[in-house]
């Protein structure tokens, strides 16, 4: 198979990704192999190939949300069919034993394993994948559509929940790319008001094709307090400007695996029972009720396809905020 292999991490402007010719991959006990027709591109493989998150062994094939249709099934792969449609995401697997597991708090399993870090991910023709950590698809959405939606889709709403959305607050949501996108339009379900701020013009625009009752910059004051907050730039720069537009009381979620540092802030800005929480990772629960939350809105997922070639021009892109809503390369 052909695939796009991280050797070692490197800047996007080096092209880090080699594009190589591997063995097929073979499923082994519990495990299905999948021919991948679409992978979303997202924020944690840019960190990934720039080594702001470092795998834990390289060579690596980056990509976490695949969608495809199932080669092959090794022994144990219940569940399952040949020809069935599947989708992957970050959780690739968790231990299941863990004081986390046991809570369902698998995202904090510290035995995890995630997609395109600690296995090969979806830049490549095929992926093999948990068969209990793999993820049926809606047949709302075409395989393009769907690939975004197991990522930047399943952390967005786990991010509505974490900051403590409730239906008909105001939401403010910081940068406004593959993630915020299809947040926005659970909100927006929810009957919430939305408030982006952002600093580019066309995601702006976006933004207010997409519902939001108002757009503008972090340094611009909005024209409410914000209920809630969820952060998805990854700047530690925002969070004293979230939290000075969060109402008393309110809930600052940081959506976020990576992130520059916080800078001091004057305490006043946090007083009021104010709470800022980062979100880690995702459940398959996270997965299967955004899954059939987003069909039946349903949400419509802005995408733009690129070749598997074009993965190192495809992160470049991502790095200097030139995509609007999501990339998805196509084998």
């Amino acid at each position: 198979m052909h695939a796009q292999l991280l050797r070692a991490p490197a800047p996007v402007a080096a092209s880090p990704l080699e594009w190589a010719e591997l063995p097929d991959p073979q499923p082994g006990p519990r495990r299905i192999a999948i021919r991948v027709s679409a992978c979303a591109v997202c924020h944690t493989d840019l960190h990934t190939v720039e080594g702001e998150l470092i795998p834990p062994h390289l060579p690596i094939i980056p990509g976490h949300q695949v969608v495809g249709s199932i080669v092959a099934l090794g022994p144990d792969a219940a569940g399952w069919s040949v020809g069935d449609r599947a989708g992957v995401f970050w959780l690739h697997d968790a231990c299941g034993q863990c004081e986390f597991c046991r809570r369902g708090e698998e995202n904090l399993c510290p035995h995890a394993e995630f997609t395109g870090l600690h296995r090969n991910g979806g830049y490549a023709e095929y992926i093999l994948a948990q068969a209990d950590f793999a993820i049926r698809i809606p047949d709302a959405f075409d395989d393009v559509q769907a690939a975004p939606l197991l990522c930047a889709g399943v952390i967005g709403y786990r991010s509505l929940r974490k900051a403590e959305v409730h239906p008909g607050e105001t939401v403010g949501l910081f940068g406004f790319g593959a993630s915020a996108h299809l947040a926005i339009q659970v909100a927006r379900h929810w009957d919430c008001r939305v408030f982006v701020f952002t600093r580019s013009a066309s995601h702006r625009d976006h933004a207010r094709s997409l519902g939001a009752d108002w757009t503008g910059d972090a340094s611009d004051l909005p024209p409410a307090q914000l209920d809630r907050a969820v952060i998805f730039a990854p700047s530690g720069a925002l969070v004293p400007a979230a939290l000075e537009r969060l109402r008393p009381g309110g809930t600052l979620a940081i959506n976020a695996i990576s992130m520059s540092d916080i800078p001091a802030l004057p305490y006043h800005r946090l007083y009021g029972e104010r709470t800022v929480r980062s979100v880690a990772n995702a459940t398959r629960r996270d997965a299967v009720e955004f899954l059939q939350l987003a069909a039946k809105i349903p949400i419509r997922v802005t995408t733009q396809t690129f070749g598997l070639k074009d993965a190192n021009h495809v992160i470049r892109l991502l790095k200097e905020s030139k995509l609007e809503g999501a990339a998805v390369l196509v084998p």
